[in-house]
């Protein structure tokens, strides 16, 4: 199979992969992007009909062009596939979709060897921006295949229409496990969540400002200080939760973060009906005997249905390269992770990720533009007064 040889493959194009290819059309570089949906954003298309974006609209931009001002302050779903959509017309940016790389090796001379069903490329450079979730986490446990009613992972769970009435376990209790518990409770399901260790619970908003203001404020001070500081407001708006089953974790929710991966969980509501008793937290499973559920305390209850909201896998497996921790995601995000590679949407900071993606977006794009003199201006590029005609637009397609 000949390849074809390029300066740059992106891989993936979701936000991430959409503001690298923004960053260099602008810088006039040439890319080649590959998706192997049959969209951009193709991860936004398939979440739950109830999601919203858990950081503020005014720090959630990609480069180069701003989401609508008339947005509300946490976008929904449609509102940030709209963007996403109008994003690539707005900046030119032509993915090959349909296309799924299979491996990505470094070769003897330097570049990266990207291979696709029937189809290669030989690339200077090469981004991945794939995702974190590319695979979905499924966890068993003894006696899961016993289990009579319905099992979903929350990539495949939508709506809770279909499970009014029902008693449903949410399995998980990240961000998109509380917001699903509170979609199926509107729906008018029996809900109870399951966590299974300590927890941390951090608001989304605080003194009517988005709290990723005060985050924002503090990150630039070292974890532990920062942690430090933030406490009396983690007191003063969510408090003690531990009534209710919910414990925090005896280091501080950044500390956690850095050196665990795990995130704190953003409240959209959850907590009030977890106080109302609308929403029952339980530990975590043990086994289950048919509908009949065991938890770790011995506790058992019977269920109609389980949503598994237990995460996801980066799916790197296609990537030759070293650089990889013992989960399984980059080492380094928005630089040079090996010679040529880069990494970009790997991370869930508490700044807020897009906002993230934008600014790493960009540093790899400058160090990319270094490689070579300046190109000529790409046709693509977008021009001066072209992002608020796109602006317009969007509203119009709305």
């Amino acid at each position: 199979m000949s390849a074809l040889d390029v300066d740059t493959v992106i891989v993936g194009a979701g936000p991430s992969g959409l503001a690298v290819a923004g960053c260099l059309t602008q810088a006039g570089l040439s890319f080649t992007l590959l998706e192997r949906e049959a969209s951009v954003g193709a991860s936004w298309r398939k979440h739950y009909d109830r999601l919203h974006l858990h950081t503020a609209r005014a720090l959630s931009s990609l480069p180069h062009l701003p989401m609508p001002p008339d947005y509300p302050t946490y976008p929904s779903r449609d509102e940030v596939v709209a963007y996403l959509d109008n994003y690539q017309r707005a900046l030119g940016i032509e993915p090959r979709l349909g296309v799924e790389v299979t491996r990505a090796t470094r070769a003897p001379d330097g570049r990266w060897h990207v291979t696709a069903a029937g189809e290669a490329w030989n690339a200077r450079n090469l981004v991945v921006a794939s995702g974190y979730n590319a695979a979905p986490t499924r966890p068993t446990w003894p006696g899961l295949d016993t289990f009579p009613g319905r099992i979903i992972h929350s990539s495949e769970y939508k709506n809770g229409r279909d499970l009014a009435g029902l008693r449903v376990l949410v399995v998980g209790a990240g961000n998109s496990g509380a917001e699903i518990a509170v979609d199926l409770w509107e729906s008018k399901a029996e809900v109870a969540i399951a966590i299974r260790g300590p927890l941390h619970v951090a608001p989304r908003d605080a003194f009517g400002l988005p709290a990723q203001h005060f985050t924002l404020a503090l990150s630039h001070l070292p974890v532990r200080l920062a942690d430090k500081l933030s406490e009396p407001l983690r007191d003063l708006v969510i408090g003690d939760l531990s009534p209710w089953g919910i414990v925090r974790p005896p280091v501080g929710p950044l500390e956690l973060l850095e050196t665990t991966g795990r995130v704190p969980l953003v409240d959209i509501g959850t907590v009030a009906l977890i106080k109302q008793g609308a929403i029952t937290v339980v530990p975590g499973l043990a086994e289950l005997d048919g509908a009949t559920v065991t938890f770790v305390d011995g506790r058992q209850r019977t269920f109609d249905a389980l949503i598994l909201a237990t995460g996801y896998r980066a799916g790197l497996g296609w990537l030759d390269a070293d650089c990889l921790d013992e989960r399984g995601l980059p080492r380094a995000h928005g630089r040079e992770a090996a010679p040529g590679l880069y990494f970009l949407g790997y991370r869930n900071p508490t700044t807020g990720n897009l906002r993230e993606i934008a600014l790493e977006a960009q540093r790899i794009a400058d160090a990319l533009a270094k490689q070579r003199p300046a190109a000529s201006a790409d046709p693509r590029a977008l021009k001066p007064g072209l992002a608020r005609k796109a602006l317009s637009a969007l509203r119009l397609v709305r």
